[in-house]
């Protein structure tokens, strides 16, 4: 789980994908890594998001870091992971669904915000926390969180944008996630793809000016 963990630090971007349609999500992609962009979570919000997620393992094979998000049943869990899938996302966390998490042998981030949430997360085994919705209470709050649990890995996800990601990464985050910030449902419906590859590049350049600094 390790490496997952490391290929997502390196990443630092989770592009959190919610596409109108398979083909869209595919575009989106393309577009998404052609801006620099390398960590990819193909929501099950997606229509036919295993298909997705397969088409993509074959596309680029370890070039991408791939992994389902919106994760909420043990089946899409065990679909997400026969089809490529190198990590599995989950809103929000029940024992039922944490286990079949577990048992596909992928990386699971389980969602949590409350520090309750955090503790029963961990408590279940997952492999980094999902701070969901993390622009609640911004970069300050993830800070916050680490105090007590400095050996956790945390994805915030929620309130990222190319202004905010260094903060996020500073405060401790191993990777944040982004959405709509950096590829909306509206801009593959459009088809505004080239708009997509240049907020991917603004993300991208936003974590260089963070690491060179």
């Amino acid at each position: 789980m390790t490496d997952v963990l490391e290929s997502l630090r390196a990443a630092a971007v989770v592009a959190v994908l919610r596409a109108p349609d398979a083909e869209g999500a595919l575009r989106a992609v393309d577009a998404l890594v052609a801006g620099g962009v390398t960590g990819i979570e193909v929501t099950y919000s997606t229509p036919d998001a295993p298909k997705v997620i397969e088409t993509l393992a074959q596309r680029y094979g370890e070039q991408i870091v791939l992994g389902a998000g919106t994760v909420r049943t043990p089946a899409e869990a065990t679909d997400a992971v026969a089809a490529g899938a190198r990590y599995l996302v989950s809103p929000g966390t029940t024992d039922e669904l944490a286990a079949a998490m577990l048992d596909t042998g992928a990386t699971v981030l389980l969602g949590a915000l409350t520090p309750s949430e955090v503790m029963r997360v961990s408590g279940l085994g997952a492999h980094a926390v999902k701070i969901f919705p993390a622009g609640l209470g911004g970069p300050a709050y993830l800070r916050a969180l680490r105090a007590p649990f400095p050996d956790l890995a945390f994805v915030p996800t929620g309130g990222v944008n190319p202004d905010t990601l260094p903060e996020w990464l500073s405060a401790g985050a191993t990777a944040a996630g982004a959405g709509g910030e950096l590829c909306s449902a509206r801009d593959i419906a459009d088809a505004r793809f080239a708009d997509i590859t240049a907020r991917a590049a603004r993300f991208t350049a936003a974590v260089a000016t963070w690491r060179s600094a």
